[in-house]
Parts: structure tokens; C-alpha cells; sequence
């Protein structure tokens, strides 16, 4: 399924995409109110609620339970994660990165994933990205996809970490470099350069629904799903998810050893390859940066686009 978040006439609720019609089942309604109508609640009996729906979108008929995606406000797929984690799983754009600045690529990134923690309150959908000044300094968005955690775990083991993933969104990590860069310098970060929008959506698609992608290894899945991103129509990277080096069923592991994860929990993959302009650059000898009013699209195989516009205010 690929569920959705929305705003329609001052009222809010989740829906799914039916990918016949196009049109989005505003699964609150359907279901008589027996299931939450926001996905940070149905999260929380994410298999009890996925039940109960599944019953009722077999007859599917009422019009007052039919929304154009035109009719409608689209937010992010969970608007409100309980926490944001943010790895660095694709080894290509680590190791470019390195390799453009004259450095060797770090022995101890083969040895477990890492990752840190951003701010859960910065997280927007489609649309406008308001930012300030100074993150007009080298702004950078950051191609990525994140997993949203659907029950309670603690050193969850990586063969059954699959369990734990609700679905997968499109992220687009927005980035300050130059205040990253300044506060890099201290080694500790990064913070005020990524604190201030991290956009995901437009949906928050299921696991069933990408069966037919799935690559199956000791080391956990991966999805044949080709990613592409845009900036004002003009390609600027395209890459693979299958080509993540560290799967997010290790990540579940590495994160939950000796500490809760629990339903609403967001956790990013890290760039892709060529997924920043700080890459590009870097690797093109180029000073690319996002401008006022540039319009930015993220497209994955079967997760659909995310689309967004740089606003400076």
C-alpha cells in the first residue's frame, strides 16, 4: 500500500493511493473511524489497523470516501516521527567524498553502520522549504530513503529486522554546507547545518508492495529501485537503492542494540551516490549550489517523486 497524509477543507487523515483511479481512500472514513486518522496513531498497531483496512478496501464504492490528489493538501507521509536517525549506508558517496579531498577511505566504515540523529521537528513533505540567510550559503539537498520503524524492538537481530520496517519514503536531507562545514571543524556534528528541514513523502509505501524488487542476502534486503534526481528539470543524479552498502536490516540492528526503537521512528539511508551537489562539485570541479525558487525532484521506482521549491524568507 501506499499510504498518504493530507489536509482537505481544515480536515486531516491518511489515505491510501488507489493506483488505478488515482485517487486517494481516505481510509478513516472507509473504516467507520475504527482505525486512527494519523499514521503516527496507526503506527502504533500498525498490523491490527493494516487488518481492519484491508477488510474494508475490497468494496471501496463511496464518493465521500474518494479524494483527487488536486482536492487535496498533501504532508509528509508521518509528520511527526518520534526520532530521526540518519546513516551513511552507500560506501560510493563516502568514498568520493574522501577521494576528492586527497583522503583514503576510513577502514572502520566496512566494520558496522553509523549514523546520527537530527531533528524530528524539522520534517516536511512535498512543497515549499522555507530556509533562512545563512543556509543560502551553499545549500544542498541530499537524495536519500528512510524506513519508518512500526513496533517496539530492543537489540533487534538483522534476519528479522524486516519485521520492524512499516515502508520506505523518499528523503530529501536538506544542507547548509557552509555552517556545516564550520561546525564540522570542532568534530562534533553535524547540527545547525541540517537542523532545519529534512523533507519526506509523498508516501509511505509498504513492504508488499515491493516484493517483486526485493534482493534477498545474509546481510539483510535490498530493492532493485532506480533513483533519479532533478533540479529545475535538468538531471543531476541518478543512482540504485540495491546499491547500499550496509542494508537497513543492519542498521536496525546497530541501532537498537542496547536501546529501544519504537513505532514512528525515521531513519534515513545517507546519500546515495551522486545524490548532493557537494559531490558533484567536488568530483566536476564545479560550485553548484541551490538558489531561491529552484525546484527540486526526487524520484524513486514504485516510492513516486518528491517535489520541492527552495523559498528564502
Amino acid at each position: 500500500m501506499k499510504f498518504i497524509s493530507f489536509i482537505c477543507d481544515n480536515y486531516s487523515s491518511i489515505g491510501v493511493l488507489d493506483e488505478e483511479t488515482l485517487k486517494v481512500i481516505d481510509v478513516c472514513k472507509l473504516t467507520e473511524e475504527k482505525i486512527p486518522n494519523n499514521m503516527y496513531e496507526y503506527l502504533q498497531e500498525f498490523d491490527k489497523n493494516n487488518h481492519i483496512l484491508s477488510s474494508y478496501l475490497t468494496n471501496v464504492i463511496k464518493s465521500e470516501y474518494l479524494f483527487s490528489i488536486d482536492e487535496i493538501f498533501v504532508l509528509a507521509p508521518l509528520p511527526n516521527p518520534n526520532s530521526f536517525r540518519d546513516a551513511y549506508a552507500f560506501r560510493q558517496h563516502v568514498e568520493a567524498g574522501r577521494k576528492n579531498r586527497g583522503l583514503d577511505m576510513i577502514p572502520e566504515y566496512d566494520e558496522f553502520p553509523v549514523f546520527y540523529f537530527s531533528n524530528h521537528n524539522s520534517i516536511s513533505g512535498p512543497g515549499e522549504v522555507i530556509v533562512q540567510k545563512k543556509h543560502m550559503e551553499k545549500l544542498d539537498f541530499e537524495f536519500e530513503i528512510a524506513i519508518v520503524i512500526n513496533k517496539k524492538g530492543k537489540n533487534i537481530k538483522k534476519e528479522n529486522a524486516h519485521n520492524y520496517i512499516a515502508g520506505f519514503v523518499i528523503m530529501n536531507d536538506w544542507s547548509a554546507r557552509e555552517m556545516q562545514l564550520q561546525e564540522m571543524k570542532l568534530n562534533l556534528g553535524p547540527a545547525k547545518g541540517k537542523d532545519f528541514a529534512t523533507s519526506i513523502g509523498p508516501y509511505l509505501v509498504t513492504l508488499d508492495d515491493l516484493e517483486e524488487y526485493k534482493i534477498s542476502s545474509e546481510q539483510g534486503d535490498r530493492y532493485d529501485l532506480e533513483m533519479k534526481g532533478y533540479v529545475n528539470d535538468v538531471l543531476v543524479t541518478k543512482d540504485n537503492f540495491k546499491n547500499m552498502t550496509w542494508t537497513f536490516s543492519e542498521i536496525i540492528e546497530r541501532a537498537s542494540y542496547g536501546t529501544n526503537l519504537y513505532p514512528g521512528d525515521l531513519i534515513g539511508s545517507g546519500t546515495c551516490a551522486t545524490g548532493c551537489f557537494l559531490e558533484n562539485n567536488l568530483s566536476n570541479n564545479n560550485s553548484t549550489w541551490l538558489k531561491d525558487g529552484d525546484e527540486i525532484k526526487l524520484q524513486v521506482d514504485c516510492l513516486g517523486t518528491l517535489k520541492n521549491t527552495i523559498t528564502l524568507q
